[in-house]
């Protein structure tokens, strides 16, 4: 039996390749996802370790301030002399390193990474743990002199010499570059600028005597252990962060950990949609050959194999082509990852290549994903196999699959689509955001499998509607082509399924995307009254420079500016709440129309007091005139009166949980520091806004982070953002249909071999070679469109219940994206034509003879 069983899988290995293709694919993305995460921890980490220094003092950090409000977290820079006393110290430095600088060159062009990356400005010292050296020109001295790094120079072509300008949190500061500093590790894709350490804390900072850390050398024999408990003893326990480089290099590493998750998260998701779309594609394979050799195995049985040994012959084909593909994927993984390392360096992170890592757990997650995808999905039709009666072998057996009854399927797809209805029904029911969205997620689980073990039950009824105009305008090949389609069932559904999840997931993602944009533009209509926004394009903060210059603008009215930061509330029913909450200047209600439940503007934005959500509210029992324990940035605490409660469409706050937003006055109090991160600008009585906008432009040119928007333009933001998720959903539906044109393409050909004889008598009586080629195109195309229709349907069935997800969430509008369906439909026709190509063209260039003459 096992030398049958090789002969086997060597006879069809043409027919197999397209099946190992789609495990290839998946074993390829998952394998590439780990071994770019492994290499890129393994670079980091030894980064890491490498420049921490042996304890680290920061200020103690309860809630992360840095990124959303732009104040930058100090300590005194005298802490350094206290540090130096301790026991085991052998040297101290007072550390000034800022992120959210922004430096621009001579021609007000940023110098930063476009990737996202942070331009930290930072005084010069040179310890052994430095990540750069000193390569040309000289360290910086005193005010007005800065070094830049090699990548960042040569990126944007500054050269020692050149002015730049960096602005930092104090102020703009004009500064001659008088050397290049070179990276003696890897460059994780930041731009560095160094200052003399004499004025890096008055130019960055605001003050000589801040630092941002204490970085600790220990005396030879003292472990970093010992000498982060001498440090905290002598500081005061709980005062400030002390870590050791070990605990220091976790920290960042955990950092940089949401990154790297970010991208393996996206891979996996392609190498799940792989899988899955490339077990429909696996079981059809095997059903067909299954089919198409019941004599063989008829045969097989007669001579004395029991059911077990046929089962175990067809498992064993298949595991033969998990290993194969396994194999040529994990192979695919390596050359993926290799390319993303590449890709990275591109982009400014500078990763080696030979310093790839490929874990043991690699290479055991490659085969045990494409060795137990082609098992299970070759289960099925192993135990139909095993169901050949040796009888078989002495008659010409009807196809499997061809008139059997489908009531088991019907029974079967009935009660998982009820359970699925009802879950996705509970979803559109739900108050609950958590309980809605658990209810959507067993929906969509519960109703793609319910349409995939029924689909075979809609193939005749929805392919007549669909095929139905093909005797008409294609006559006696449209009417073959349609019954073609017809006549296995569960063949033309498994086929159509694995088009059909990609189509589906791409169905429910547009229309959530969609319902997003419409809900954002009826609230942006509704609630932006400024005539201009000047923001971030990431939201990040900015100076005050900034808003100075634009209140000196001629023709400027009203300036409002906006502030985020990170809170915990402490709410009266005992729990504790993290969110972001907004602060905001004098003048909200004429640049933003909110409708409240009680209280007013000037109730919210009051010194002491707070604005929420009345449902927020009403969730925590909260009221107007309640008393809340706030914690900010920094450990600082307050206690807040309720002032006033908005409504849930009018809650502002980027829907941030809670709605929460006070006055400048508060925020300046408990984080000062923070920057703008908004500012709302009216035009003044005489000015129209269209002769307003270049002015503004002009005034912020030398400041390139921050954008002039009316309030199309931040509609356009706004999408663009929410386009990102949809452009992910388009490539994983790429994936999908890469994988479904390969089991049509499979489908067909296999059933051009099946038909082979068939096809010889159709040709015998006149049907020409363009005839037939068309009659399976024909075919391909409404298989193809079915797919297509029902993902569709599903998807939208998703989409709405997504919506009402969203809708908890005060994303109210529902909008279905009409252009994007019809040209998914179309779109599938022409995948059909493109998988009909080879197979038609492998039946009309038949013998014909040969073909009348095949077994």
């Amino acid at each position: 039996m096992l030398k049958a069983t090789l002969r086997s899988f060597l006879a069809h290995k043409g027919r197999l390749a397209l099946s190992a293709l789609a495990v290839i694919l998946s074993v390829a993305f998952v394998a590439g996802s780990l071994i770019f995460s492994d290499t890129v921890t393994r670079t980091f980490d030894r980064l890491f370790a490498s420049t921490a220094a042996d304890v680290t003092v920061q200020p103690k950090q309860d809630l992360r301030s840095a990124r959303l409000s732009g104040s930058v977290q100090t300590l005194p820079a005298a802490l350094r002399d206290r540090v130096a006393r301790v026991d085991g110290v052998t040297a101290a430095r007072a550390e000034v390193s800022v992120e959210n600088a922004v430096v621009v060159d001579a021609h007000n062009k940023s110098v930063g990474p476009t990737t996202g990356a942070p331009t930290i400005a930072m005084a010069w010292y040179v310890t052994h743990r430095s990540p750069v050296k000193l390569t040309s020109g000289r360290a910086p001295h005193g005010a007005g002199e800065v070094l830049l790094d090699a990548d960042t120079a040569g990126k944007r072509h500054v050269r020692i010499g050149d002015t730049l300008t960096v602005q930092a949190q104090p102020g703009t500061v004009r500064a001659r570059v008088v050397g290049i500093a070179t990276f003696t590790t890897t460059n994780p894709g930041a731009a560095l600028v160094f200052l003399d350490p004499a004025v890096a804390g008055r130019e960055l900072l605001g003050s000589a005597a801040r630092a941002t850390s204490i970085s600790v050398d220990a005396a030879p024999g003292v472990t970093d252990a010992q000498l982060k408990k001498r440090v905290g003893q002598t500081l005061g326990a709980g005062t400030y962060d002390v870590k050791t480089a070990g605990e220091q290099a976790k920290s960042a590493a955990a950092s940089l950990g949401t990154f790297l998750d970010v991208i393996k998260y996206v891979m996996l998701g392609f190498a799940g949609v792989a899988l899955l779309v490339g077990v429909f594609l696996i079981v059809n394979t095997f059903s067909m050959l299954i089919a198409q050799r019941t004599r063989e195995l008829g045969l097989l049985r007669a001579l004395g194999a029991d059911r077990r040994q046929v089962r175990r012959s067809v498992l064993t084909e298949a595991l033969l082509l998990g290993l194969v593909g396994s194999t040529l994927g994990l192979l695919a993984g390596v050359g993926l990852a290799l390319g993303l390392i590449r890709l990275m360096s591109a982009f400014g992170m500078n990763l080696k290549a030979t310093e790839m890592v490929i874990g043991w757990g690699t290479p055991v997650a490659a085969y045990v994903v494409g060795l137990g995808v082609t098992f299970v999905a070759a289960y099925l039709p192993a135990r139909r196999a095993a169901a050949v009666s040796p009888m078989a072998a002495l008659a010409d057996a009807e196809v499997a699959g061809v008139g059997k009854p489908l009531k088991a399927r019907a029974i079967a797809g009935a009660v998982v689509g009820a359970a699925g209805a009802a879950a996705l029904a509970g979803c559109a029911a739900a108050t609950k955001t958590a309980q809605a969205a658990s209810l959507l997620g067993l929906g969509v689980v519960l109703t793609l499998i319910a349409t995939v073990v029924g689909g075979p039950l809609l193939v005749r009824p929805v392919i007549r509607v669909l095929g139905a105009a093909f005797p008409a305008l294609f006559g006696p090949v449209g009417r073959m082509s349609q019954r073609n389609a017809l006549r296995n069932p569960r063949r033309t559904g498994a086929t159509a399924a694995a088009l059909m999840v990609g189509l589906a997931l791409v169905g429910g993602m547009s229309v959530a995307s969609a319902s997003m944009s419409a809900s954002f533009d009826r609230q942006i209509d509704k609630n932006l009254g400024a005539d201009f926004i000047v923001q971030n394009s990431n939201f990040a903060p900015f100076t005050e420079e900034v808003r100075h210059s634009v209140a000196r603008t001629r023709g400027v009215g009203l300036v409002v500016p906006q502030r985020l930061t990170p809170v915990a509330v402490r709410v009266p029913e005992g729990g504790e709440v993290r969110t972001s909450a907004v602060a905001y200047g004098p003048g909200l209600d004429d640049v933003v129309h909110l409708t409240y439940a009680r209280g007013t503007s000037r109730a919210a934005l009051a010194p002491g007091h707070l604005a929420m959500n009345a449902d927020f509210a009403r969730d925590h029992g909260v009221r107007v005139g309640s008393v809340l324990p706030v914690e900010f940035p920094g450990g600082r605490h307050a206690e807040l009166t309720v002032g006033a409660l908005t409504d849930q469409e009018t809650a502002q706050g980027f829907g941030a949980q809670g709605g929460l937003y006070f006055g400048l006055a508060t925020l300046g109090k408990y984080t000062p520091g923070a920057q703008d991160s908004a500012l709302y600008v009216n035009a003044a009585a005489g000015t129209k806004p269209q002769d307003l906008r270049p002015r503004l432009e002009r005034a912020l040119k030398p400041f390139p982070q921050v954008q002039v928007r009316n309030q199309s333009d931040y509609k356009q933001l706004v999408h663009n953002q929410i386009a990102v998720l949809l452009y992910l959903v388009y490539a994983l539906l790429g994936l999908a249909i890469v994988i479904a044109v390969l089991g049509v393409v499979n489908t067909l050909a296999l059933s051009v071999v099946e038909r082979t004889r068939e096809i010889g008598l159709l040709r015998a009586i006149g049907l020409g070679r363009r005839q037939l080629r068309r009659m399976i195109r024909l075919e391909s195309v409404v298989i193809a469109v079915f797919g297509a229709v029902l993902g569709l349907a599903l998807g939208l069935v998703w989409g709405v219940c997504m919506q009402q997800v969203l809708a908890l969430r005060g994303l109210t509008a529902l909008a279905f994206p009409w252009p994007t369906i019809v040209a998914v439909v179309i779109g599938a026709a022409v995948v059909g034509v493109v998988a009909a190509l080879l197979p038609a063209l492998r039946a009309s260039r038949m013998n014909i003879l040969a073909a009348i003459a095949h077994e």
